[in-house]
């Protein structure tokens, strides 16, 4: 153990050490063996109809099972009313069949090459797949609900999602100790002590935002040392390095003696419901097979496996030892065995009268009154995103002021709240503003707003500064956001630990407990998303289409060019635009709301907002959309505090709502047949060209067009803008490398737009291996040489475009 505290040390002991207290009833030996057989006779079902299909079973660690059942049957009678679980792929099929209750004709069904794919997205191999179930707990007859999260190849990828949903449970519920909502995490040995995440999510396990208040942990650990007495295991001692790291209990015991599992699955589930913390079991077992069916492991571990195709199967072992204790009988066991037998017999026969296979039968995390009953959106329509006056004024005040009496902030940080507080006088907003009014008005509409990402509380950039602290009281903290409505929704703003992998993933997971919230994860730098590479990759951009899951959380990652080198300054666009699936060689044709059309179809939102109105009006757009998609946010830097990164709150008005293109609203527009450049950007450069443009007095030569929302790209708006200049030449302008940024992305949808009829010139800075220069000078030049392309008219002339 490596637990410092002696309570719970002493409390350990007595229930492992007290001799005779490993003692079950016969009914409870009855209910092992049942279980036992299930899971032990549908992987043998599966290896006989479909013997050269990988299904990646649980021979050798059959025990499972009856593990996991024996903890939601504990943790039900505690009071627990649901449980999510994640795990990896070995067994998985097993868990669903005998834990979650799956139905057995639709795993089967799995199988069958000819079974046709329902147009719901592509899909994912059966041993990923998860299930939502509501039943009835046969041992406690209480309702509860299991829920097993889809995951990829990656093995521990879905620890901090898992985590996640259920701290939403939690949170929605009203369950502030974890007496209602629980989590179970399963681990391969080698994953579980060599996967960073592992590390990650247990260190997420005691922040004040981030705890379930105890997750059951259980090990499936291969690495077995034979002995004689199956009551001893020598195990890896992988799992020991973990527990040891995360000071939690680690409990061995060998896979091969039923009893000692289920005592052991007893203890660690009243240690969570008594402690409210972590723990781990090591069921220490072998594979019986290798990696997955197809693989054969003599080639590499020869006298290992000759040891193991001379085991016992642990079924056999534990009914022979209930027959000579009188428990059974050799009948009853074996009428056991043939009636699960039957149960798999009739499935199979009836899954052959599946034609079509449903991902959506496999969704595990349904959210049955947001969408029809056949799981579409009520409408395919979005309301304005304006505010009334009245909201605006009241949400800037609040912004601008300290809530609590006799409450000392820091001097610069009343110097900010005075800057907020003139700018609302004058009906303005900064960044930090526009932010406040988007969280604040869904507060008002009930809809709770989560941000997390570290030191989000101030802001990476010290501009937001939704928690105050009183500079003569300790720890005495202010919330201004939380005092806005006497009935609103709950605001939770939260400084992460150091982690964007799991972090991030415990994000997503919050995000699937229901679409009636605002969730955002925030990067300190946007560079720093790549260390959340797999979460982004498996679960954001093909969630949907793998596993029919809508998720609209929302990342805020900081970018821009701006001289701070190669690691703070990009968010790589590049990489969210290449997964993004619209067709670049293919301009849509939509009967209804085009704007939303295109967001439905998406996999998910790019936007790069230049404005703090239009920042507020994405967020907003986010919840009142009729269905959920992932949004990504490059966020601002320097334009938190440049004097013309500024809206007037009549461009949050009643009626307005999100552009996704900003046009040029200068001389240019007037008179569009005399203008001879329109030059395409996004994000920040557009001021930087805006004042170039102003000093070289081209302002009626050079139209400037803003893309706000870059996927899906807005087809409609950039052909209208192309139309309106037919005589001008076409620019795209980005501050980012040539091989970054957005060219790669934008550059074959405007030559759709334009039928290929037109060039279009792209001006930015040149190829290169690393996002940014570590040169201040170097980067001001690099601007410099960009700039004066963009604005010498005759820079492609003659050139072959």
């Amino acid at each position: 153990m490596f637990i410092n505290n002696v309570d719970q040390c002493q409390w350990i002991r007595q229930k492992i050490e007290t001799p005779g207290i490993l003692q079950f009833t016969n009914s409870e030996k009855r209910t092992l063996l049942a279980r036992l057989i299930r899971s032990t006779r549908f992987e043998d079902f599966l290896a006989r109809k479909w013997s050269s299909e990988k299904r990646f079973g649980l021979e050798g660690c059959e025990v499972l099972i009856p593990a996991l059942k024996s903890i939601i049957d504990i943790s039900s009678a505690a009071g627990i009313e649901s449980v999510i679980m994640g795990m990896p792929h070995r067994g998985r099929l097993n868990v669903l069949a005998n834990v979650i209750r799956k139905e057995l004709d639709q795993i089967f069904c799995q199988f069958d090459p000819k079974l046709e794919a329902a147009d719901e997205g592509s899909g994912d191999v059966k041993y990923h797949l998860g299930m939502y179930h509501e039943r009835i707990n046969r041992e406690t007859d209480k309702n509860i609900t299991l829920s097993l999260m889809a995951n990829p190849s990656h093995l521990e990828a879905v620890d901090p999602v898992v985590q996640g949903k259920a701290k939403a449970e939690q949170f929605y519920r009203g369950d502030t100790r974890g007496k209602k909502v629980m989590s179970i995490l399963m681990h391969g040995d080698a994953a579980f002590a060599g996967q960073g995440v592992v590390y990650e999510t247990f260190h997420l396990s005691e922040l004040p935002s981030y705890t379930t208040h105890g997750t059951i942990h259980v090990v499936v650990n291969n690495q077995i040392g034979f002995t004689t007495d199956p009551r001893v295991a020598r195990s890896s001692p992988y799992p020991t390095d973990v527990a040891r790291v995360v000071n939690a209990p680690i409990f061995h015991v060998n896979a091969d003696d039923p009893e000692a599992v289920m005592y052991v699955c007893r203890v660690a589930a009243e240690w969570r419901s008594t402690f409210n913390k972590d723990v781990v079991i090591d069921l220490v077992c072998y594979r019986r097979f290798g990696h997955n069916e197809m693989d054969e492991p003599m080639f590499t571990q020869p006298l290992m496996y000759k040891q193991i195709r001379r085991q016992e199967h642990v079924l056999k072992k534990y009914s022979d030892k209930l027959i000579t204790e009188g428990v059974v009988t050799l009948q009853e066991f074996e009428e056991e065995v043939a009636k699960y037998d039957k149960i798999c017999e009739e499935a199979y026969t009836s899954s052959k009268d599946e034609k079509i296979l449903h991902i959506r039968h496999w969704l595990d995390s349904p959210w049955p009154d947001f969408f029809t009953a056949e799981g579409e959106p009520k409408s395919m329509a979005c309301v304005p995103t304006g505010l009334d006056e009245e909201v605006l004024q009241h949400i800037g005040q609040t912004a601008s002021s300290v809530p609590l009496e006799d409450f000392k902030i820091h001097p610069g940080v009343s110097r900010i709240l005075r800057g907020r507080a003139d700018l609302v006088k004058n009906r303005q907003m900064d960044w930090a503003l526009g932010e406040y009014m988007a969280f604040g008005s869904l507060l008002k509409d009930g809809i709770h707003v989560r941000l997390s990402g570290q030191d989000v509380e101030r802001g990476t950039f010290s501009h937001r500064h939704h928690v105050l602290h009183d500079q003569e009281v300790d720890k005495r903290t202010c919330v201004p956001m939380s005092h806005l409505w006497p009935d609103q929704a709950p605001y939770t703003v939260c400084n992460s630990s150091l982690s964007e992998y799991g972090v991030l993933g415990f994000e997503l997971g919050f995000a699937m407990a229901s679409p009636n919230a605002l969730i955002l994860w925030e990067a300190q730098f946007g560079d720093f998303h790549n260390t959340a590479q797999c979460i982004i990759d498996q679960f954001i951009s093909p969630g949907q289409a793998k596993w029919v899951r809508n998720n609209g959380i929302v990342l805020l990652l900081p970018h821009g060019m701006e001289g701070m080198g190669p690691e703070h300054s990009s968010a790589r666009p590049e990489r969210f635009l290449q997964m993004s699936k619209d067709d670049p060689d293919h301009f849509p044709e939509f009967s209804g709301d085009f704007e939303v059309q295109q967001l439905y179809d998406c996999n998910w939102i790019v936007v790069n907002c230049s404005t703090p109105a239009n920042y507020c009006h994405v967020l907003r757009r986010q919840i009142l959309l009729p269905f959920r998609k992932p949004l990504i946010i490059f966020t601002p830097k320097s334009l938190l505090r440049h004097p013309d990164a500024r809206s007037s709150f009549d461009d949050l008005a009643t009626g307005t709502k999100f552009k996704r293109l900003i046009p040029d609203q200068g001389p240019a527009s007037q008179s569009p047949a005399e203008v001879k450049r329109v030059i395409f950007c996004t994000g920040k450069v557009y001021y930087e060209l805006a004042k170039e443009r102003k000093l070289q007095k081209l302002e009626s030569d050079i139209a400037i067009i803003r893309l706000e929302q870059i996927s899906p790209f807005p087809f409609d708006l950039v052909r209208a803008e192309a139309e309106k200049y037919a005589n001008a030449e076409l620019v795209w302008c980005q501050e980012e490398h040539k091989n970054m940024g957005y060219y790669d992305y934008v550059r074959p949808r405007f030559l759709t737009v334009v039928a290929n009829k037109r060039p279009i010139c792209y001006v930015g800075r040149d190829p290169a291996a690393a996002p940014a220069t570590g040169n201040k000078s170097t980067h001001l030049n690099e601007l410099k040489r960009f700039m004066d392309t963009a604005f010498n008219l005759s820079a492609f002339k003659g050139k072959d475009l």
